[in-house]
């Protein structure tokens, strides 16, 4: 249990510091793609503003358990284990997840798709960290 939540934890650090360095830059270099976010479906008041600055340590956390309990299955060097972990991940939770979000609510192919790279980028860092802290 131990090296699970002190992996979910490095990890959670790791993805929150590159997730809004990652934030800052693509708004920079995309702004088309985040004028769509000016739409009522993404207004907020703020009051649980908070849920979402923590997603990078629920998702760190949940990982780190799905990581402990299936590491076996992945084979190789650790950076090979981290990308297949991603990838496994992406295709089992991410992809059912943004196609239901795209038949479900009026968004772009273009968010979805980066919503998409977004997670696969998340999942395969946060494998690289696991593999290498909790082989």
């Amino acid at each position: 249990m131990k090296k699970i939540l002190v992996s979910g934890l490095i990890a959670g650090c790791i993805l929150f510091i590159l997730s809004y360095g990652g934030l800052y830059l693509a708004v920079r270099f995309f702004p088309s793609l985040f004028s769509e976010y000016n739409n009522p479906l993404f207004n907020s008041d703020g009051s649980r503003d908070i849920l979402f600055y923590l997603h990078a340590f629920i998702f760190s956390f949940a990982l780190s358990w799905f990581w402990d309990r299936f590491k076996a299955l992945f084979k190789g060097a650790f950076i090979v284990r981290g990308l297949e972990f991603g990838l496994v991940y992406s295709v089992i939770a991410l992809l059912p997840v943004m196609w239901i979000s795209f038949s479900a609510l009026d968004i772009t192919v273009i968010m979805v798709f980066s919503w998409f790279a977004y997670g696969l980028l998340q999942a395969i860092i946060a494998g690289v960290v696991f593999a290498k802290i909790n082989p």
